[in-house]
């Protein structure tokens, strides 16, 4: 199986979606083959594989991501590429990457640490803070335009994780250089130049060889907020101070802050530029939002509907299976796409428009079953927030130039956004 069969599209090559989310290629695939094996060609110097199937019908999707006995998180871990089977142990440590019942000890501690009334109580915080962003960059626009991600949902999406997480002002800059090195890996002007092994390969970002800075600061902060629970720098509802008090091992607590930095950081780092795009692109749609005729959760459920901030996970499967007619070896990789799922025409009725009324809206861009966002409140929360204010203080999303999107199959990444923010609100 080391061919794509004929009439089958290539949805793996990162670059694809650097174009935009290939609706095209997905429609076809969910209409004439669900369940479709796709090689894994040699790709930008990262090695070939031995390729997967690729699942696009939503309720394929569901099935895959609700049943992890047949289809496991921990086997070969949630990315598409195989890990070295030598980081395999390391990659494990993470609730991510395991299956109930060791995911559920984990997921049950973070649960606790990162209630809704914790997350809520940085409402006020994340309300000042949009206002703030977006005002200095209406201000500071001297051609009457300003490119978002650099300017305002870059910063937005990282202060406020760090604030709930409880990292110093003075450290911030870590967390957003290390989610771009190991979330843009793919995309050669979004990361730094790949660490090569000594076979010359790419040393994969995920790697515990280079995740020994971020580990050694997981460390270090937990070991301060033990020590000063009560100073500036520590907050009892941060959820570092939360941690670290939970009798945690170091490689837990270590992966723990690993999940939150990067997952919780460019969920909205990904979604926000992502609404303001698809409102651009929907003039009429941004207009029943500004004036207040839409209920702003359920503008938020369906701009995450046609952006998901993940355009694939990965299971493995345990045992022999069958799937929309397909069968599964004990062993093969096993891929949801969000994005198809969330255009399936079997669960919603017009799919391309962009309905801010849409109910119900069973999306699937913060995952289903036992590995459901864990952040997802407080993700809500954040574009919820931010989109009030941009309709409070901004004109109409407007195109100055296009967009360039991240190259990567993995993240529905957008790196520049340049949107006109001068001339009168609404």
């Amino acid at each position: 199986m080391d061919q794509r069969a004929p009439g089958i599209p290539d949805v793996f090559d990162p670059r694809i979606y650097a174009e935009g989310i290939p609706h095209d290629r997905y429609r076809r695939l969910r209409d004439l083959h669900p369940v479709a094996w796709q090689p894994e060609p040699e790709l930008l110097g990262w090695p070939a594989g031995p390729g997967f199937w690729a699942v696009t019908r939503h309720a394929d999707v569901v099935r895959v991501l609700r049943d992890h006995r047949t289809y496991s998180s921990c086997l070969g871990a949630t990315q598409i590429r195989d890990p070295d089977p030598a980081d395999l142990p390391f990659l494990r440590r993470t609730m991510l990457n395991q299956d109930p019942p060791d995911h559920g000890r984990l997921r049950r501690l973070a649960a606790r640490a990162f209630t809704p009334g914790r997350v809520d109580a940085f409402a006020g915080r994340v309300r000042d803070r949009a206002r703030t962003l977006l005002t200095a960059a209406r201000e500071a626009a001297e051609d009457g335009t300003a490119d978002l991600v650099r300017t305002v949902t870059d910063e937005y999406a990282l202060l406020n994780l760090t604030d709930l997480l409880g990292v110093p002002a003075a450290d911030r800059g870590l967390l957003l250089d290390w989610t771009v090195r190991i979330i843009g890996y793919q995309d050669p002007e979004d990361a730094p130049a790949p660490v090569l092994g000594p076979d010359g390969r790419p040393v994969n970002p995920r790697s515990p060889a280079l995740l020994g800075e971020m580990f050694g600061y997981a460390r270090e902060l937990a070991a301060h907020k033990r020590r000063h629970p009560d100073s500036d720098a520590s907050d009892a509802s941060d959820l570092m101070t939360v941690l670290a008090g939970a009798g945690l091992a170091d490689a837990e607590l270590e992966m723990f802050f690993f999940l939150l930095t990067v997952a919780g950081n460019d969920t909205v780092r990904s979604a926000a530029p992502g609404g303001l795009l698809a409102l651009a692109a929907a003039p009429d749609a941004y207009r029943r939002l500004a004036e207040g005729r839409t209920d702003p959760a359920r503008a938020v459920d369906e701009l995450l509907r046609v952006h998901p901030p993940v355009l694939s996970f990965r299971r493995t499967a345990a045992v022999d299976t069958e799937l929309a007619g397909r069968r599964i070896r004990a062993g093969d990789k096993v891929v949801v796409f969000h994005a198809s799922a969330n255009h399936d025409e079997r669960v919603f009725a017009d799919p391309a428009r962009l309905d801010l009324d849409r109910a119900p809206n069973p999306h699937v861009s913060f995952g289903d079953g036992p590995h459901v966002c864990l952040g997802a409140h407080f993700a809500r929360l954040q574009l919820r927030t931010f989109y009030e204010e941009w309709t409070a203080l901004m004109p109409p999303p407007e195109l100055a130039a296009p967009p360039r999107r991240l190259v990567s199959n993995f993240i529905n990444g957008i790196t520049r956004l340049p949107l006109r923010v001068s001339g009168p609100v609404r």
